[in-house]
């Protein structure tokens, strides 16, 4: 227990918390609006924009968001075209985002020390500001979702019925896109690039195990994803392991066990 006196430790716990209410909003309309492969395209493409901010000199995190809410917007815009399939449009994004920070990785001098806490993640390295980001972030999704709840949901189920029912269909998407692509870098630090879309898939996957309720999806995905990341920092603090990679093997093994006792109920009920 002497590990909660760390600031570094607090800070941790605070930005898995944060976290997994941003994630619990953002990752049930991805999952809702089957938008997966999207949010890993904006996910690797918001590595140029990490490039662009070590070669710069400008904060990372900064220029990832720009890059990635600039990539998000793209892919929407693209995907909206007739003559360009939306796989196409992730592809494009994904390969120019990843090409541009590997480009700008190998133009920039000298040794980069953060960029494996980009690319894998190390929730013990957030530091206050990363704090401030998730908590300003966490503040506007759940404001927005409790105003616009009825209009999100109707979008992510069916955007033809939400558009005969004279709702701004395209405006709302644009928005969500961004905050997709705020979402994903915001949460870098916690799980990395490779494995930010976890953090908002597998959590709302396992809620929608039990229920099919978006609001029930959102509240237990909050408090499944913060159990993931205290078990994940536990595993990670005993093991001395990275802590992303813990957090979302701890998400994965969860899932599996709820699937696992939900198949034994479905047999029992039918035998």
């Amino acid at each position: 227990m002497e590990i909660l006196q760390y600031t570094f430790f607090q800070n941790a716990l605070l930005g898995s918390l944060l976290a997994s209410i941003l994630c619990g909003f953002i990752g049930t309309y991805i999952v809702t609006r089957r938008l997966v492969f999207i949010s890993g395209g904006i996910t690797h493409a918001s590595f140029g924009g990490i490039g662009i901010g070590v070669l710069t000199g400008i904060n990372p995190i900064i220029s990832a968001m720009i890059f990635a809410v600039l990539s998000a917007f793209g892919v929407q815009w693209m995907g909206n075209k007739n003559d360009i399939r939306e796989d196409s449009a992730i592809a494009l994004v994904w390969t120019l985002g990843m090409s541009i920070g590997i480009i700008c990785c190998f133009l920039t001098p000298g040794f980069m020390p953060d960029l494996p806490s980009f690319l894998f993640g190390n929730i013990l390295t957030i530091a206050s500001t990363d704090i401030m980001v998730l908590g300003v972030l966490t503040i506007i999704v759940a404001i927005l979702f409790s105003l616009f709840f009825h209009e999100i949901q109707s979008i992510a189920f069916d955007t033809d019925f939400a558009r005969s029912q004279g709702l701004p269909v395209n405006m709302i998407e644009y928005l969500m896109m961004a905050l997709i692509a705020l979402t994903i870098v915001s949460t870098l630090r916690m799980v990395g690039i490779v494995l930010a879309i976890s953090l908002l898939t597998i959590p709302q996957m396992t809620a929608n195990l039990f229920t099919f309720s978006m609001k029930r999806i959102i509240i237990w995905s909050i408090v499944i994803g913060w159990f993931d990341c205290l078990a994940g920092l536990a595993i990670s603090y005993w093991l001395n392991v990275p802590s992303g990679a813990s957090i979302i093997f701890v998400s994965i093994m969860l899932f599996a066990l709820m699937k696992l006792i939900k198949q034994c109920r479905l047999y029992k009920n039918k035998a």
